[in-house]
C-alpha cells in the first residue's frame, strides 16, 4: 500500500493530461542503465529531485528506507515520511536547503528547523502554519518582555505598587501565550537576534526562555528602553540586561557594597542621635544612593571620566557631600552648631550648600574631581546650571566628546515630573553648543511628594516618563536589591561612555521619615508609613543574605559599622571646638589663582588703540576672505557696506560698537560666548555675526555654508561662540550662568529675544544671580542683554522689567557712602550686581569691556535699545573707544546749557533712549539754553559723586526724573530716594512720565502717541 502510494505521489507529479506511456516514460525514463530524458520543465519545476532517476532507483531507496529510514538521504526520508503519512499528492516533496545567500530582509524557514520536530529536513514549502506561527509568537513574547516587562516587574520595596503574580504575565504577553499548551512549554524554539537570553545557546524550550526573560526584566529591574529608535542601541541594552550571568557579583565587590552601604546608613543614624529636632532632609529609605553614586562614579572613571559635576535637590545631599565627595565631616557637623560666620556673605541652609573637591579614587588609583553645585529649595533649578557647567569643563579642557567631564545629576520623583526645567534641561542634551554628550540622571523614588501621593501629581505612569522625549533609556530598579542597583549603574555609565546620550536611573524607594525629620507623615499616608514602619532598612537585609551566603561573619558586619562610627565621634569632637564656620569652605566653583596679586580696587584700561577698532571694523564689515564663490544676501550686503562707511568716518553704530568690544577681548585672549534666542542675526536683524551662502538651497553641497568674522579676526585669537538657542528662558539663562561660574577669563552673554522674556527665567535671576555671591560666596560675570523700550509695541514688547533688578540691588537708598579716588570701583565691590541703561555704542562698548578688567566678577544687567540700533544720532565716535577713555556713569549736560548754568531753570535726569526724545523735543521748543539733561548709564551702583556734582552746577534748577514707563515702573522708585541721600533731602526732585499702571505699556497706537507727547511735554514745561 505505501509502494502504491509512493508511486502514486511520483505520477502526480507528471503534466495533467500525460498519455500513460509519457507517464511512464516520465517516471522510469528509459531502459536501465540509460541516462533518462528531462521530464517535461513543469515536472523539473515542481520535483528536481527525480531528474534522471530510474524505476529501479526509486524503488531501491524506497526498500532501504522501509528497513532503516537512517539509511537514505534525509531528502528521501521526508519525502517517503510525507508520502507515507498521507500527504496530498504533490505535496510530500521537501526542497533541500538553498545554499545562496538570504535576500536583505529575508530569513529563511529552513533556519528554525533546528528548532522543530516535526521534520529533521525542513523547506520553504513544507512548513506547517501552526510551526510558523508559534515561532512568530515566540518572537511576539520577547518582544513583549522588552516592551512592556517593566509594568510587571518588583520595582516597589513596600509592596503597595506590585502587580498581582496571577495576572501580572498575561498583562506584559497578552494573547500570545493563549496558542500554547502546557507541553508546547517544553517545546525548544529558535532564539532570534533580537534577544541574548541564550547566551551562546541558539534555542531553548519556551520555558526557559520565558523564565529567563521575567529574570531579566520582571525582577528587581524594569528597563524601558524599546521606544529608542536606533537598533545598536536597544541591542546593546537587550545584551547589558539578558546575558546570562550578567548581574554576578564576586565576593570583594559585595563586601565593598556592605561597606558602602554601612556609611550611608550610619551617617544619617549618627546625625539623628546627636541633633534629633534639627532638619537635614536625610536619606533614610533610600541609603543605597550613596553606593549608586560612588559606583557610577567608579565605572566612568575606569572609562577617563577625570571630573565630575553634580546637581541635587536637599534630601541626602549631607550624606553625598560627606560619603561621596568626601566632604571634611566636622564642616559639616559646625554647620549643626549655630556658629558665626568668619568671613564674607550671608550663608545658606546646610542642605542647600555645594562644594569642590579633589580626591584620589581609592577603587581606580585615579585622581578625580567633584563639584556640587549649590542649589536653592526651587527643585530642579539647578539642573541647566549644572550642565553649564559640564559644558564649561568640557569646552576649556577641550573635551569635545565629553570623555572627561561628566554631568550627573539627581533629582526626586514628584520634581521630576513636575518640573517644567527637567524638560527644558533635556531639550538641550542633544543641541550642538549645548550637549554636555550626555548625563546620569539618578531620581530618587519616595514614590511621594511632600504630602502629595503620585496619583495627584502627574499623569503618566512613571516620574521618568518625561526622558523618552530624548530617547534616553531609563532602568527602574528596587532600591532594596543592592546588587541590581550597582548593576544598572554600571550598565549606565557604560552607556553614557558608549554613545554620550543621556540615561536615567530611577531607584524606587521609600522615605522612612516625613518631608523633613520633624514632620509627621501619619497625617497624609497612613498606609505607606505603617508599611514603613514595619520594613528592616536594606542595611540589614544585605547584611543578613551577605551571612547567609558566607561572604561575611556577623562579626565583620558589626567591625565595619563600629570603625565608621568612630570616625564620626572623632570628627564630631573636632567641630565642638570650631568657634566660627567659614562660607569659602563651601564654594562650588573656585577660581585657582584669578584673586592672587590683583589689586582688589583697581581696574583695567577698557580703551583700545584706533587700529584695533578699524582692523575689527574692516573684518566684520568684509565677505569671507579667499572665497569668491560665497554669494551674500543683497540685504546683508548693503549692511556690510553700511559697517565699512561708519569704519572709514571712524563711527560705530551698536551693532558695530558690539562687535568691536567683542572683537577687542578675543585679542587679548578673552573667550567670548553669545547666547538666546535668535542671536546670531539678532531679533531686530542688526547684528549679523553668522552670514550664510545664498546659494545653500540651489546647490545642496554647499547646503549650511556660514562664515564668522569675529571667529576669524586673528590667528591666535581666542575662541568666539554665537549661537541660537532652543526656545527656553529658564534653562539656557541656567545654562550660561553655569558656563560663567566655570572661567572668570570669559565674557558669557545671555540675550533675550524681548526684555519682557526674562520673567520666564525670573528663579534663576532671582535664586542664582541676584544672591548668589551672598548665600554661596559665588561669584559670576555673567551679562544679560534685555531689549527694553516704550516703542509702541505693546505689553510684552516693551519693558524688560526695570525696576525688578533695580528693586533687588543690595545698595541702602539711605546711606551715602563715603568718597574716595575709588569711588566708583568701591561700589562696584560692594554690591550684588550691576544694572545700565546704555544709550550709546561707545558706552556699551565699555561696560562689556569692563565686566573682564574688573578685578572682580559681578552681574550685569544691560536694559538694550531697539530704536536706537539703527538711529543715526546713536552713534559712537573712535574719539570715545580709543586708548584713554573709559566707561561713563553718567553722562552731564553738554550743550548750551552748560556754558550758563544760571541760566537753566529745569534739570532733567533721564536713563536710555528716553534721552533722544527729549534732545528733540527741547530743540524744537527752542529751551537749549534753559533745560539741561544728563543721562544716567550706569543706574545701580547709583552714581552718587557724579549726580551731586551735576545738582551742584545747576543750584537753582528744578530737578525732574523723566522716563517713559510707567511711574510704578522703571527706575523712578530707585532713584527717588538716592538722589534724596545724594542732596540730603534739601532738594526735591519731581516725577514726569507715564502715570501708574497695571500693564507695562499699552497695545493701542494712538493711545502710546498721546502718551509720549504727553511725556515730553510735562518733562519739558517750565
Amino acid at each position: 500500500m505505501n509502494r502504491a502510494r509512493v508511486l502514486s505521489h511520483l505520477l502526480s507529479r507528471a503534466p495533467p493530461g500525460t498519455p500513460l506511456a509519457a507517464a511512464r516514460t516520465f517516471l522510469y525514463g528509459g531502459t536501465r542503465g540509460k541516462a533518462s530524458a528531462p521530464p517535461p520543465p513543469t515536472a523539473l519545476a515542481a520535483e528536481p529531485f527525480l531528474n534522471g532517476s530510474s524505476s529501479n532507483y526509486v524503488e531501491e531507496m524506497y526498500t532501504a528506507w522501509l528497513q532503516d529510514p537512517k539509511s537514505v538521504h534525509q531528502s528521501w526520508d521526508t519525502f517517503f515520511r510525507n508520502a507515507s503519512a498521507g500527504a496530498a499528492p504533490g505535496t510530500a516533496y521537501t526542497a533541500p536547503p538553498s545554499l545562496a545567500e538570504p535576500t536583505p530582509h529575508h530569513v529563511p524557514l529552513s533556519s528554525i528547523a533546528p528548532a522543530m520536530s516535526t521534520s529533521p529536513m525542513v523547506g520553504d514549502a513544507q512548513i506547517s502554519d501552526k510551526v510558523i506561527d508559534d515561532h512568530l509568537a515566540v518572537q511576539g513574547i520577547i518582544r513583549a518582555y522588552q516592551i512592556r516587562g517593566h509594568s510587571i516587574a518588583n520595582l516597589d520595596p513596600l509592596g503597595i505598587n506590585t502587580v498581582d503574580p496571577s495576572q501580572g504575565r498575561q498583562l506584559v504577553v497578552r494573547n500570545y501565550m493563549n496558542r500554547f499548551s502546557e507541553e508546547d512549554m517544553e517545546r525548544s524554539f529558535k532564539l532570534p537576534m533580537s534577544t541574548y537570553v541564550g547566551g551562546k545557546e541558539r534555542q531553548l524550550p519556551l520555558k526557559e526562555i520565558i523564565q529567563r526573560l521575567e529574570n531579566a526584566y520582571c525582577r528587581s529591574i524594569g528597563v524601558e528602553f524599546m521606544f529608542i529608535n536606533s537598533l545598536e542601541q536597544c541591542n546593546w541594552i537587550r545584551q547589558k540586561f539578558e546575558s546570562p550571568g550578567v548581574m554576578t557579583m564576586d565576593s570583594m565587590e559585595k563586601r565593598l557594597l556592605l561597606a558602602r552601604l554601612t556609611r550611608s546608613h550610619g551617617f544619617e543614624a549618627f546625625l539623628a542621635r546627636k541633633f534629633s529636632s534639627e532638619k537635614r532632609f536625610g536619606l533614610e529609605g533610600c541609603e543605597i544612593l550613596i553606593p549608586a553614586m560612588k559606583q557610577v562614579i567608579d565605572r566612568s572613571t575606569s572609562l577617563g571620566v577625570e571630573s565630575f559635576v553634580m546637581g541635587m535637590p536637599h534630601r541626602g545631599r549631607l550624606n553625598v557631600l560627606a560619603n561621596v565627595c568626601r566632604k571634611p565631616l566636622e564642616h559639616i557637623f559646625t554647620q549643626f552648631a549655630g556658629l558665626e560666620s568668619a568671613d564674607e556673605g550671608s550663608g545658606d541652609v546646610k542642605y542647600h550648600l555645594g562644594t569642590y573637591q579633589e580626591r584620589l579614587n581609592r577603587v581606580t588609583n585615579k585622581n578625580i574631581r567633584l563639584a556640587i553645585v549649590a542649589n536653592p529649595s526651587h527643585l530642579e533649578a539647578c539642573d541647566p546650571v549644572v550642565q553649564g557647567k559640564t559644558r564649561a569643563e568640557q569646552f576649556y579642557h577641550g573635551d569635545s566628546e565629553g570623555k572627561k567631564v561628566l554631568s550627573i545629576l539627581l533629582h526626586g520623583d514628584a520634581a521630576f515630573s513636575g518640573q517644567g526645567i527637567v524638560y527644558e534641561t533635556f531639550h538641550l542634551s542633544e543641541l550642538p553648543e549645548y550637549t554636555t554628550h550626555g548625563t546620569i540622571h539618578i531620581v530618587v523614588n519616595n514614590q511621594i511628594g511632600f504630602t502629595t501621593d503620585p496619583r495627584m501629581s502627574r499623569s503618566s505612569p512613571y516620574c521618568t516618563d518625561v526622558a523618552r522625549v530624548v530617547n534616553a533609556p531609563i532602568f527602574h530598579v528596587n532600591a532594596d536589591d543592592p546588587e541590581a542597583v550597582m548593576h544598572v549603574c554600571n550598565v549606565a555609565a557604560d552607556w553614557r561612555s558608549t554613545f554620550h546620550k543621556d540615561v536615567v536611573i530611577d531607584l524606587v524607594c521609600y522615605r522612612r521619615n516625613g518631608h523633613n525629620e520633624i514632620d509627621e507623615p501619619m497625617f497624609t499616608q497612613p498606609l505607606m508609613y505603617t508599611r514603613i514602619r514595619k520594613l528592616k532598612p536594606v542595611i540589614e537585609l544585605y547584611g543578613d543574605k551577605l551571612i547567609s551566603e558566607g561572604v561575611v561573619t556577623p562579626e565583620e558586619v558589626k567591625e565595619v559599622k563600629d570603625k565608621y562610627e568612630k570616625i564620626l565621634e572623632t570628627a564630631f569632637s573636632v567641630a565642638k571646638q570650631e568657634t566660627q564656620v567659614f562660607n569659602k569652605h563651601w564654594i562650588d566653583s573656585p577660581w585657582s589663582g584669578f584673586f592672587e596679586g590683583k589689586d582688589p580696587l583697581k581696574i583695567s584700561p577698557t580703551g583700545v588703540h584706533e587700529d584695533t577698532l578699524k582692523h575689527i571694523g574692516k573684518k566684520f564689515s568684509s565677505a569671507p576672505p579667499n572665497a569668491s564663490d560665497f554669494v551674500i544676501h543683497r540685504g546683508i550686503q548693503r549692511i556690510l557696506n553700511s559697517r565699512m562707511e561708519m569704519v572709514e568716518s571712524r563711527t560705530a553704530d551698536w551693532a558695530l560698537g558690539e562687535a568691536m568690544a567683542f572683537g577687542s577681548l578675543l585679542k587679548e585672549g578673552t573667550h567670548v560666548r553669545l547666547s538666546g534666542q535668535d542671536v546670531e542675526r539678532g531679533t531686530f536683524s542688526h547684528r549679523h555675526h553668522v552670514l550664510h551662502h545664498q546659494k545653500a538651497f540651489k546647490d545642496t553641497s554647499v547646503d549650511k555654508s556660514q562664515y564668522n568674522a569675529l571667529a576669524n579676526l586673528y590667528r591666535d585669537q581666542a575662541p568666539y561662540t554665537v549661537c541660537n538657542s532652543s526656545l527656553s528662558e529658564y534653562a539656557v539663562l541656567g545654562f550660561e550662568l553655569g558656563f560663567s561660574m566655570t572661567n572668570p577669563n570669559a565674557l558669557v552673554i545671555w540675550e533675550a529675544q524681548f526684555g519682557d522674556f526674562n520673567n520666564t527665567a525670573q528663579c534663576i535671576i532671582d535664586q542664582f544671580m541676584s544672591s548668589g555671591q551672598s548665600k554661596w560666596i559665588r561669584q559670576s560675570g555673567l551679562v544679560l542683554l534685555l531689549p527694553h523700550g516704550m516703542e509702541g509695541m505693546g505689553p510684552e514688547h516693551s519693558s524688560a522689567r526695570l525696576e525688578r533688578f533695580l528693586q533687588m540691588t543690595s545698595d541702602d537708598p539711605d546711606v551715602l557712602p563715603p568718597f574716595s579716588d575709588d569711588f566708583a570701583i568701591r561700589q562696584l565691590s560692594d554690591i550684588n550686581w550691576i544694572v545700565a541703561n546704555c544709550s550709546t555704542p561707545a558706552s556699551y562698548f565699555h561696560i562689556l569691556r569692563r565686566q573682564i578688567a574688573l578685578p572682580f566678577r559681578k552681574p550685569l544687567i544691560i536694559m538694550t535699545p531697539k530704536s536706537l540700533l539703527r538711529l543715526p544720532e546713536a552713534r559712537s565716535s573712535f574719539d570715545e573707544m580709543i586708548e584713554g577713555t573709559e566707561f561713563q556713569r553718567m553722562y552731564p549736560e553738554a550743550g548750551p546749557a552748560s556754558n550758563n548754568p544760571a541760566n537753566v531753570k529745569r534739570l532733567i535726569f533721564c536713563s536710555g533712549r528716553v534721552y533722544y526724545d527729549l534732545l528733540q523735543a527741547r530743540k524744537e521748543a527752542g529751551l537749549e539754553e534753559k533745560i539741561a539733561i544728563a543721562r544716567v548709564e550706569q543706574i545701580a551702583p547709583f552714581p552718587y559723586d557724579l549726580v551731586m556734582k551735576e545738582c551742584a552746577k545747576y543750584a537753582d534748577a528744578e530737578l525732574v526724573w523723566s522716563q517713559e514707563e510707567h511711574k510704578n515702573m522703571g527706575a523712578w522708585s530707585y532713584i527717588q530716594p538716592r538722589i534724596s541721600t545724594a542732596l540730603n533731602h534739601e532738594r526735591h526732585i519731581s516725577y514726569a512720565g507715564r502715570p501708574v499702571s497695571a500693564s507695562p505699556a499699552t497695545g493701542n497706537k494712538k493711545t502710546h502717541i498721546r502718551e509720549s507727547k504727553q511725556l515730553l511735554e510735562d518733562s519739558l514745561a517750565l
